[in-house]
C-alpha cells in the first residue's frame, strides 16, 4: 500500500464521502463524518456507512481514526477488517451524536484492535 506522505493535513470536507476498504481491497463503505474530541481537538472516529440502498438500511460504524490507513492507489481508507466482521461491529444511528462515552470508546477501539 502506498501511504500519501505529501501532506500531514487534510480538511474534514475532503475527508467525507472517501471509500473506505478492507486489507483485501474490496469497497466497505464511505465516510459520512467524523467525531472529533471537544478539548483534545483529535479526530478520534470516522463514521463509515455502510450498507443499505439510497440510505435505507444503511448502517454507520464509528472506526477509530488511528485504524485507517490512507492509500494513494485506491484514493481512500483501508482498515484492517473484513466485511463479515463489520457486520458485528459497534455502530450507531445515522444522526446519533450522543453514546460516545469511555465505555463506548473502549468497546469500539478493541474491536478495532488500537490502544484507546
Amino acid at each position: 500500500m502506498e501511504r500519501d506522505a505529501s501532506a500531514d493535513l487534510i480538511s474534514s470536507d475532503r475527508v467525507s464521502g472517501t471509500k473506505v476498504y478492507a486489507t483485501d481491497g474490496e469497497e466497505l463503505g464511505s465516510i459520512d463524518h467524523l467525531m472529533i474530541g471537544k478539548r483534545s481537538g483529535r479526530v478520534e472516529y470516522s463514521v463509515m456507512s455502510f450498507g443499505g440502498f439510497l440510505g435505507i438500511n444503511e448502517k454507520y460504524h464509528p472506526i477509530p481514526w488511528d485504524a485507517l490507513d490512507y492509500d494513494t492507489e485506491k484514493n481512500g481508507y483501508v482498515v484492517n477488517i473484513d466485511k463479515s466482521r463489520l457486520k458485528d461491529a459497534p455502530s450507531i444511528a445515522k444522526d446519533e451524536r450522543s453514546g460516545f462515552n469511555e465505555d463506548f470508546g473502549r468497546n469500539v477501539y478493541a474491536y478495532y484492535g488500537v490502544m484507546y
